[in-house]
């Protein structure tokens, strides 16, 4: 299925030509191999471009269409037409002699047997460059010897004759079709397209993924004899034809490299597609993801497509018409050194996928401190909520990420790990930030649990609720505010919140009689106007469940807690008018 979807985005964007035809791909090239009709070469031309990354501006060499390049591990096998210098002049770096000979006498081999027949003068000064080059010429030839360490340092070259790039030669070109889509050394039936035909023993390699192997790193791989079965060996464990692997590999490397189409979340690249040309409904999804909108958008105009869309409404975005109906596909891929493991694939309308998103931020509405500048939490702050921010490694469990990504696609019940997450965090440093009281509203919403009713999972301050943990937490963030207002600071939070939450009885014993002191300091001070003010909403909360209070509070209970110390902090700290920010 993952294939499959792969492979119609490729054939969706390659009609339009905004991807290669099957056989080329798009390569970097370093250097131009200037030969005359005689195969004789002139010049090396170094081709390179500045193109902004970021806010610098950088070199680097500049892409051109070439034949599609092999996938190298340990074994010999040159590309056509544009390789390294190993292959192209039989030299290079890696102090290797015996295997640099062999890799020229392939490259020179190959071109034989795919340019022998044919009727071009670039096709025949090719031939016989390789079938006159010396690689001991090399470092001394008048072309070369300026800029000979800078052309053997693995940088790609491809051959151009009497002005004429190889590349685009038209009988060249007809030839390399042919070749590439002719019979392979193994055939079968594909299990993509359920055609017959020659398959891949190796798939294409798929580079620019964060983490894995700047050589590329593989989707489907067998490497070993215990993932093989019935003898068979490598890849043809899942037959996967020449066409279809291609167009699969092609597909994720577009995407890799369209800002538009993809995200990391933690270590977790997600790639998000629909087939065609058209990125309005991409642009969404990242703004879902990052909560950056793209230009000429508010966030808020943003959020009332998102929720219209959601409702199976079409939306006009950028001058182009978002249909709600169209399949969304959303693929989240690891690394995993030279391979990448599939954490997720979600296959949906566009619509759905929306609704999903939008119940799960409705979920999370939570009343918010003036100075939190997200008016809806993007899932990336979401996940950093589970995470140290003064550790070295600020990624979240991979396993927890793609857990809880999966879970608001599908909406379907939050994992455990999320939550665990956030209560470590909250143990750790005592503070319930609005990002963890969100995620703890949204989890207990989602994966209801009898110990936190509905009357705590509000967006704000439920004065009227009677459960004992809320109100508590609400007590605790009370005393904690009468303390700063009598001693000019606070350790109470410091002191005793994990433990008051998780054994009430014996800590708050503590707290109420460390008040009594606090509201005597206030009352003969310049603030003894606050005494009454706090000895009454004491008194209230008080009267909601006596002077009997839990030895303990169970996990889901001290949830209930943090909501209530959450709901009443903001609401002591914040203006009136304030309060009513979600």
């Amino acid at each position: 299925m993952i294939l499959q979807a792969l492979v119609e985005f490729y054939e969706s964007m390659a009609a339009g030509g905004k991807m290669p035809p099957f056989g080329w791909m798009q390569v970097p090239i370093s250097y131009i191999l200037d030969i005359d009709r005689e195969g004789n070469l002139i010049r090396a031309i170094h081709t390179i471009s500045e193109v902004r990354i970021g806010k610098k501006m950088v070199l680097k060499p500049v892409s051109r269409m070439c034949p599609a390049q092999v996938s190298r591990t340990v074994g010999v096998k040159s590309n056509f037409l544009c390789d390294h210098s190993g292959y192209m002049l039989g030299v290079d770096n890696k102090g290797k002699p015996k295997r640099t000979k062999e890799c020229f006498d392939c490259c020179r081999e190959l071109h034989h047997t795919i340019l022998d027949d044919v009727d071009s003068y670039v096709a025949r000064a090719i031939l016989e460059f390789f079938d006159r080059w010396e690689p001991e010429m090399t470092r001394d030839h008048p072309a070369l010897k300026d800029r000979f360490d800078d052309v053997i340092s693995g940088v790609n070259l491809l051959f151009r004759c009497d002005g004429c790039l190889a590349s685009e030669d038209r009988a060249i070109k007809e030839a390399w079709d042919r070749y590439y889509g002719g019979k392979g050394e193994d055939e079968g039936y594909c299990l993509v397209t359920g055609k017959y035909g020659a398959v891949e023993r190796t798939h294409p390699q798929i580079r620019g993924f964060v983490g894995a192997q700047s050589s590329g790193a593989a989707l489907v791989s067998f490497n070993a004899p215990a993932f093989a079965s019935y003898g068979k060996e490598q890849n043809l464990n899942a037959p996967t034809g020449k066409y279809a692997s291609f167009a699969y590999t092609s597909a994720i490397n577009y995407l890799i490299k369209d800002a538009d189409r993809h995200i990391r979340v933690g270590e977790t690249t997600v790639l998000f597609w629909m087939n065609g040309e058209n990125t309005a409904g991409e642009q969404l999804v990242g703004f879902i993801f990052d909560d950056d909108p793209p230009a000429n958008y508010t966030k808020d105009e943003l959020w009332e497509k998102i929720r219209t869309l959601s409702k199976g409404i079409p939306v006009e975005l950028d001058g182009t018409r978002v249909d709600p109906e169209r399949p969304f596909y959303i693929l989240g891929l690891s690394p995993n050194a030279a391979r990448l493991s599939v954490r997720f694939f979600y296959q949906n309308s566009f619509g759905s996928f929306l609704k999903n998103v939008c119940s799960h931020q409705e979920r999370l509405r939570i009343v918010r401190p003036s100075y939190d500048l997200y008016e809806t939490i993007p899932i990336w702050k979401l996940l950093d909520e589970t995470v140290n921010q003064k550790s070295k490694d600020k990624l979240p469990s991979p396993h927890m990420a793609g857990d809880v990504l999966r879970s608001i696609l599908t909406d379907t019940p939050y994992p455990a790990s999320l939550l665990n997450g956030v209560n470590l965090r909250i143990r750790a440093n005592r503070e319930i930030t609005r990002g963890r009281a969100a995620i703890i509203k949204a989890y207990y919403l989602k994966n209801a649990h009898p110990n936190v009713p509905k009357e705590v999972l509000t967006m704000s301050l439920n004065r009227d609720s009677n459960n004992v943990p809320y109100c508590l937490g609400r007590l605790f963030a009370i005393l904690e505010k009468l303390q700063n207002d009598a001693n000019g600071a606070s350790t109470v939070k410091d002191h005793y919140f994990v433990s008051a939450a998780a054994t009430p009885a014996s800590i708050f014993t503590i707290l109420l009689r460390l008040s009594k002191s606090h509201l005597k300091k206030l009352k003969g001070s310049d603030k003894d106007w606050l005494a009454p003010y706090y000895e009454r909403m004491i008194r209230e909360i008080m009267d909601k469940f006596g002077e009997t209070l839990p030895a303990r509070l169970t996990l889901a209970e001290q949830g209930s807690f943090q909501l209530g110390y959450y709901h009443q902090n903001i609401a002591l700290y914040q203006k009136k008018e304030d309060q009513e920010n979600v």
